[in-house]
């Protein structure tokens, strides 16, 4: 073996595969193949700052690198991790001198949402006047980290979570490379893809690890050997919200397998179980709400129980109120009852309640008529007497209209009996 081919088999095997053409970029062929927008705007030599957002192992880094081969551009690469202000402003006046000199930068910036506000502002005058050409790549959703200033002088690009035959390609690519097949079964073979999590250097790294290996290795072998990660979830960033998204509609959907799976998901992922309590609660009133009044005790109860009983034996207990919900009768007439009623008492302002409802403790009172006319219901024939509650001056409104679902049915016998012996008043 020559000193470079030595060279070449002491580099990781990711860094060894690392694609040389956009092409060769596996998963992101809306954006890379023939037909995508960067395809296009590589080869028509017309760069413009962007933000690569996908999770880790898409390509992010080796795009960034690739595009910088399609241009005359000096490239330049910091990290938002380990750079501050100071290497910011020595890679900017840096790029000044060489623009004065007839050369441009194209500066890739690797986990660029790390940078906080000021930090990003920094950006906007170099990239408003051309001095770079900035390529930012994120996990997180650039909408909520990224100054809407920076963002508006930048084009989104979204990279995908590998898929299954991305991941595949990316096996076979290695296996080529190495001169080898992975020693697995074919059941082996699949789950040490979704051990990877659509992550493409993650999967890389463990592939490295089998090749090394002599014996053929199953599933429980191949757990053995390599840790299988944890699910890519972090439970400030946009996992987190995804999946509890995912969770609350699956709900609202009454498909309690799929609540289900969401609900392992987020605990693999490490969710707290009372955050998920406090939602299911949320989900009781918002989504059934008195279709079925018990969801909402049931749910207090099994965040009572988790309580008692911690984990993992009380996140059964969530479980089971989880499938309740879901498949519950579902109704959000409250919810928007309550909002009706929050927007009426925004605009009729201090109306002051009909006097025949107020109390009258004192003589000064009763002779302004505070509480004249008022009937006791309790002392009527039907138990309501079908007075007005509302302001004089205010037409009655309808805030509560329940569906003709769960409990609400008889909800809505009731309220049709009052509106009758109310219009006969």
């Amino acid at each position: 073996m020559t000193k470079e081919q030595d060279l070449k088999q002491s580099r990781p095997l990711a860094d060894r595969l690392r694609p040389r053409m956009l092409e060769d970029i596996a998963g992101q062929e809306h954006l890379t193949g023939t037909h995508g927008t960067i395809y296009k705007m590589a080869h028509a030599g017309q760069m413009l700052s962007m933000i690569l957002w996908g999770p880790p192992g898409c390509g992010k880094t080796t795009l960034a690198r690739i595009l910088a081969t399609h241009t005359s551009l000096h490239f330049e690469q910091i990290s938002a991790i380990f750079s501050g202000v100071g290497d910011l402003k020595k890679v900017f006046e840096s790029a000044r001198i060489r623009r004065q000199n007839g050369k441009g930068t194209l500066l890739f910036v690797d986990e660029i949402h790390r940078f906080n506000k000021s930090q990003q502002d920094a950006f906007l005058p170099v990239v408003e006047d051309g001095t770079i050409i900035l390529i930012g790549a994120t996990t997180e959703n650039p909408s909520f980290e990224l100054n809407a200033a920076l963002l508006s002088r930048c084009q989104v690009f979204v990279l995908k979570r590998l898929d299954d035959p991305a991941l595949e390609l990316l096996l076979r690519r290695a296996e080529e490379e190495c001169g080898k097949a992975l020693n697995l079964t074919d059941d082996a073979r699949m789950s040490l893809k979704a051990m990877a999590d659509g992550d493409g250097r993650y999967l890389l790294t463990m592939a490295a690890q089998i090749l090394a290996q002599d014996q053929e290795l199953d599933t429980a072998s191949l757990t053995k050997l390599v840790n299988r990660r944890a699910p890519l979830y972090d439970k400030k960033d946009d996992g987190h919200y995804n999946l509890i998204s995912a969770l609350h509609k699956s709900v609202r959907g009454s498909d309690a397998d799929a609540a289900l799976y969401w609900f392992a998901r987020m605990l693999a992922g490490g969710e707290d179980p009372r955050f998920i309590a406090r939602r299911l609660t949320r989900m009781a009133s918002e989504d059934i709400g008195l279709a079925d009044p018990q969801a909402l005790p049931l749910c207090i109860a099994a965040w009572d129980t988790y309580e008692r009983l911690g984990s993992p034996e009380g996140e059964l207990a969530l479980a089971q109120a989880l499938v309740y919900l879901a498949t519950a009768p579902k109704s959000n007439a409250v919810y928007k009852a309550y909002g009706k009623a929050q927007k009426s008492a925004e605009e009729t302002g201090s109306l002051m309640p009909p006097k025949h409802i107020l109390n009258a403790p004192t003589n000064l009172m009763k002779q302004e008529g505070y509480g004249t006319g008022y009937e006791y219901d309790h002392d009527t024939d039907t138990g309501f007497s079908g007075q007005n509650y509302f302001p004089d001056d205010m037409k009655r409104p309808q805030f509560y209209n329940p569906p003709e679902r769960g409990f609400e049915r008889e909800i809505n016998k009731r309220l049709e009996y009052w509106q009758k012996i109310r219009s006969q008043k």
